[in-house]
């Protein structure tokens, strides 16, 4: 399975979404912030200069109310005391204004305290000096000394109202020193998220505009492979079906119409209409194995007979499984193909089979014939020869000697070229059972069938230690005798022959003769030292009935090399011949090293 890339995946655009989303609620909750802290400092400024107001305001009144109060004195006119008269509910409802909008700190709340204290002070002297003026009960030196004292209350509370004036002032600055503080970054960090929510709405753009061209292109792509799928069908026989097991619709390929004989498309895919085409004969059996293939997600594909719409009978196999998709729905997938051509073929095979079956059972007789038959007469004439040349020999002319030794040899090469003829049909005909044997023991059988051509010919036989392998044991035998014999018969006439026989391991792609791969091989070579061949004719020598020397020069009947390339291509090896005229011959062989029986 490959790896995914995250900027290649669904779940980077759902992020980048969220990420997005979260910036924007950000933001949003910034400016509420900083919206909320305006409000309270455009508050805070209200609250300063209506506190600022309210103490000149109040101010104003105390002054309102000892301007009535020299005026009275200086004139006893009662007109100048209706201003002090209306300051003590002004002054009194400015002083409860000024609490209120000072609720919230605690200096202010404490200030207030002493200037309630100075004004009451200051509105006791006024009250007492105008009783004492009214009731002309004073000395000009007590009038003197409140009214002395009264102007220090009087200044007292000036004193008071500016230190309350300040101490708003200071908070007012304070707060609009935080609100700066808050301000100066506020858009410097706003600016930077809408950068980075640009940025993200820009890589979702280029992803989702790359998904849009990957999207085109799989379009296309899927177009294509739909049209090559249809094509597929058509070249290769065979329609394709779907069933939704949830709604149990049927969706039919239009090849699966024109395997049916109909147009495509020409009726609506169902169970029912398929199966008005199946054979009578199958019909149930139909319906059975396409309900247990189902229920049971079966795999084992069926085959049953159709009729089709021109009424050709025609043979389908049936074969699907049960896919799930994302959406959770099962639905059964499926493929339709007509074997007749198959049925047709495998027909046509087991006929030719009976035909070579009674081949074979003629070819056997004419072996048992060739093997008793045709060698009775033959042993008859090498036998009266043979009589003749003991009992009679002296009384034939010259000629007739040399025809009967004429007809002595022919009748021995006959009978040579038969045992030859049996000896490879046995080769082709013989059951191919493997069995575990030593080579070693199969040479030495080899060797004690050619002891006499040995002995004769002074040769000498060389071999390293071979292995115990699985194969077919008469066979290699038979391998052997016909190597070794054919190095014998070619030896050098005055030269005593000198045959090595060796053997390795070997992989294919190390030796020359065989293909470019990696088996591993047995690898078994004969040398000899004979008269050798030219190497242009190395594959011609194992051309059955091919000789490379005239039969009055070296006795043989040009099967001994052919049985021997019969034998190795029954083990599913390979055998090679290399030669030097004058000088020698070698024989490879290859064996696979996993042979497996046949």
């Amino acid at each position: 399975m490959k790896r995914i890339g995250l900027h290649k995946s669904p779940l980077f655009l759902k992020i980048i979404f969220v990420v997005s989303v979260a910036i924007i609620f950000f933001i949003g909750g910034i400016t509420f912030k900083h919206i909320t802290i305006l409000k309270k400092s455009s508050a805070y400024v209200s609250n300063s200069y209506e506190v600022n107001i309210e103490l000149e305001r109040l101010m104003s009144c105390i002054k309102d109310a000892e301007t009535g109060q020299r005026g009275y004195l200086l004139s006893k006119d009662k007109k100048f005391l209706i201003p002090y008269q209306n300051s003590g509910s002004l002054i009194k409802k400015s002083h409860q204004r000024i609490s209120e909008l000072t609720s919230n700190s605690r200096t202010q709340q404490n200030n207030l305290k002493t200037l309630q204290y100075h004004i009451n002070k200051r509105l006791n002297y006024l009250s007492k000096n105008l009783y004492l003026v009214q009731h002309e009960k004073y000395s000009e030196d007590e009038l003197e000394y409140n009214l002395i004292t009264g102007q220090k209350s009087m200044d007292s509370i000036r004193l008071r109202i500016e230190d309350m004036i300040i101490t708003q002032k200071v908070l007012l600055k304070n707060r609009q020193k935080d609100y700066d503080s808050t301000m100066n970054y506020t858009p410097l960090l706003i600016y930077l998220t809408l950068i980075i929510t640009l940025i993200l709405i820009t890589i979702a753009f280029v992803k989702m505009n790359r998904d849009l061209i990957l999207l085109k292109n799989t379009i296309h792509t899927l177009t294509v492979e739909i049209e090559a799928n249809k094509l597929s069908e058509i070249v290769g026989n065979f329609g394709s079906w779907k069933l939704d097991i949830e709604t149990n619709t049927y969706t039919f390929s239009d090849n699966e119409y024109r395997l049916l004989g109909c147009e495509p498309q020409s009726f609506e895919a169902s169970k029912e209409g398929f199966l008005k085409f199946i054979h009578p004969d199958d019909l149930e059996f139909v319906k059975e194995s396409a309900n247990n293939a189902i229920m049971n997600d079966s795999r084992v594909p069926f085959m049953y007979r159709v009729i089709r719409k021109d009424g050709q009978v025609r043979y389908f196999k049936d074969m699907g499984q049960v896919v799930s998709f994302a959406s959770q729905n099962k639905t059964y997938i499926g493929t339709t193909r007509d074997i007749t051509s198959e049925i047709d073929d495998k027909i046509t095979t087991e006929e030719r089979n009976r035909e070579l079956e009674s081949n074979n059972k003629e070819l056997s007789a004419f072996n048992y014939i060739a093997s008793h038959d045709l060698q009775e007469p033959l042993r008859k004439i090498e036998t009266f020869i043979s009589r003749l040349i003991s009992k009679d020999h002296d009384n034939i002319s010259t000629a007739g000697q040399q025809y009967i030794a004429s007809i002595q040899k022919s009748a021995n090469r006959m009978r040579v070229l038969i045992e030859d003829l049996l000896q490879f049909s046995r080769t082709n005909k013989a059951e191919k059972t493997f069995q575990l044997s030593n080579l070693n023991c199969l040479l030495d059988n080899a060797k004690q069938e050619l002891a006499q051509t040995i002995e004769e010919k002074k040769a000498v036989l060389t071999s390293s230690v071979l292995p115990s392998l699985s194969l077919i044991p008469f066979q290699i035998q038979q391998l052997f005798i016909n190597l070794i014999g054919n190095s014998l018969k070619y030896s050098k006439v005055n030269e005593a022959p000198s045959i090595n026989i060796n053997y390795s391991v070997i992989v294919a792609n190390e030796e020359e003769f065989l293909p470019d791969t990696y088996q591993e091989y047995h690898k078994i070579t004969v040398e000899d030292n004979g008269i050798g061949f030219d190497q242009e004719y190395a594959k011609n020598i194992f051309v059955l009935f091919n000789r490379l020397h005239n039969k009055n020069e070296y006795q043989g009947t040009g099967i001994g090399l052919a049985i021997c390339k019969k034998i190795v291509e029954n083990h599913k090896g390979f055998i090679f011949a290399k030669g030097v005229l004058h000088e020698g011959s070698t024989f490879i062989i290859y064996l696979p090293v996993e042979q497996k029986q046949a």
